[in-house]
């Protein structure tokens, strides 16, 4: 009897890690299906200059490994149409991703099948790869820059991350602010979440939308988690810090609604559940993020990864993206 194993990924540079990872899923069935990220879908999930290897190609090398039987490749940033087309018996992610994290689990596990989250073989890592690439041709502030001191390079590096923004996320910008407006011309809501800075940035944003960001129209649903002190501390003592944004998430959305999540690093672990919790509800997700936020990418449906990995200039870009939202959802609704 035939017992599908799927499993997905990028696999833009392919190391014995993912060999190793491959090699063990396939032995867990009788058929192996690999899915892949599309070139655009690539793009969106680990954003500057990436794939470095075209979807086809990507495609060719899987295919030609021993454990696999055979490759599909998918355009959504996740895999979650594929595998309720596919219906797996088992579905497989490597450990980085703990089983609650894994799109389309729960639609498996109803349908009787299993959710494998297997450990990774020490010492490969694909962003590691790209890191020490990367770092290798970096330029260093040069010197004027230091002898001016702190602020002109600080400024400097903030035009830097912006002109990069405007190179690289032109699309991604314009796709998210299509997820919200659709949103809220359906009369559906969003939620809003994120940490520290990116906590004010939730609040930030839900009070441009609520009250007006320029033009004077009628006042859009816009909610951000982070604000109800009763909430989150009787939310973090009762369950857990984890929990508090994903169980107000589960109180307050509606199939149709949509949650933005920010994360800087990607992967905070109160974000990904309220995700994950958002998901299960029927929502949209648009994220932000940084370049090495490729956990919440990968689970967001339009996600903005901008192309620094330091927090200041990350959450720099945040909020002039979410002013340019704010514009665009103006523009397109009606004055009332």
């Amino acid at each position: 009897m035939e017992k599908v194993v799927f499993t997905n990924g990028c696999f833009d540079i392919l190391h014995a890690g993912h060999v190793d990872l491959l090699t063990r899923a396939r032995a867990l069935g009788t058929k192996l299906v690999v899915g892949i990220n599309s070139d655009d879908s690539v793009r969106s999930i680990k954003g500057d200059g990436r794939p470095f290897v075209t979807q086809e190609s990507r495609k060719a090398v899987l295919f030609a490994l021993k454990p696999v039987d055979e490759v599909r490749v998918f355009d959504e940033t996740t895999p979650e149409r594929l595998i309720r087309e596919i219906k797996p018996d088992v579905l497989v992610k490597g450990g980085d991703w703990v089983e609650s994290e894994i799109v389309g689990g729960d639609f498996v596990k109803l349908l009787g099948g299993e959710v494998v989250s297997l450990p990774l073989l020490k010492g490969f890592s694909s962003s590691n790869i790209v890191e020490n690439i990367r770092n290798s041709h970096k330029s260093s502030i040069t010197i004027s820059s230091i002898e001016n001191g702190t602020t002109l390079a600080s400024l400097t590096q903030h035009a830097e991350v912006i002109k990069k923004v405007t190179e690289t996320n032109i699309d991604d910008i314009n796709k998210c602010a299509n997820l919200l407006t659709e949103t809220l011309q359906s009369g559906r809501k969003v939620l809003i979440c994120g940490n520290g800075g990116s906590a004010a940035d939730a609040q930030h944003i839900a009070a441009e939308l609520v009250g007006r960001y320029e033009a004077e129209r009628r006042a859009l649903p816009a909610i951000a988690l982070t604000t109800d002190t009763s909430a989150l501390t009787a939310l973090a003592n009762d369950y857990d810090f984890e929990r508090i944004f994903s169980r107000q998430v589960d109180a307050l959305a509606v199939e149709g609604d949509c949650l933005i999540a920010i994360s800087t690093s990607g992967t905070s672990p109160n974000i990904i559940a309220a995700v994950m919790t958002a998901r299960n509800r029927g929502c949209k997700i648009v994220g932000m993020t940084g370049s090495n936020g490729k956990k919440l990418a990968g689970l967001s449906d339009g996600c903005i990864v901008v192309p620094s990995d330091r927090t200041a200039r990350i959450q720099e870009a945040h909020i002039t993206i979410a002013h340019i939202w704010c514009e665009i959802i103006e523009n397109s609704i009606a004055v009332k």
